[in-house]
């Protein structure tokens, strides 16, 4: 492999900084392991070649979380020859697992899908994987105010809709 050959360091960091909480992601969502790890390697791949366009966008870690999004949308319609329900899919996989109530589980799964794309990531990251508002913040590209304060509303939203005694501020 030739100098010519090899990813600019910044997109090896980048890979090394963000593969791992990726495929967490598409690992919550697609279900199995390995379906993860291809709809990952697609995204890298799709980032490698068109590494110079994404450096200049205004907000490269945002960017790259967006193409990741959307192959993990490919990937699931892929396997299932349907449009994937991404948010069914980690909400009864992830939270009914453990769940007490698996009815009030479900009615709160139903209620998610009405939050926007970033509300659910969001929500996913900090309240399924464990991640704190820094660590999100880093992987979606904004600052940990506005993980936090996305974190606010979602909630807010989720309390309009299920009622006051019906969120996810108790599971933290």
């Amino acid at each position: 492999m030739t100098a010519a050959d090899r990813p600019d360091l910044s997109f090896t960091a980048f890979h090394q900084m963000n593969r791992a909480s990726y495929v967490r992601y598409a690992e919550t969502y697609l279900r199995h392991r390995q379906d993860a790890e291809e709809a990952i390697d697609s995204t890298f791949e799709h980032l490698l070649r068109t590494w110079d366009e994404v450096l200049l966008t205004a907000n490269p870690a945002a960017y790259a979380w967006t193409v990741m999004r959307n192959k993990v949308v490919d990937h699931a319609r892929a396997r299932t020859r349907r449009p994937p329900l991404i948010d069914e899919a980690a909400f009864d996989t992830v939270a009914l697992r453990d769940a007490v109530d698996p009815i009030g589980q479900i009615t709160e799964s139903l209620a998610l899908r009405q939050l926007t794309d970033r509300q659910q990531d969001v929500m996913v990251m900090i309240y399924l994987q464990g991640m704190n508002a820094p660590e999100v913040a880093a992987v979606l590209g904004m600052t940990s105010a506005t993980v936090r304060s996305t974190v606010r509303h979602s909630l807010r939203r989720l309390r309009e809709i299920l009622g006051p005694d019906r969120t996810m501020e108790g599971q933290r």
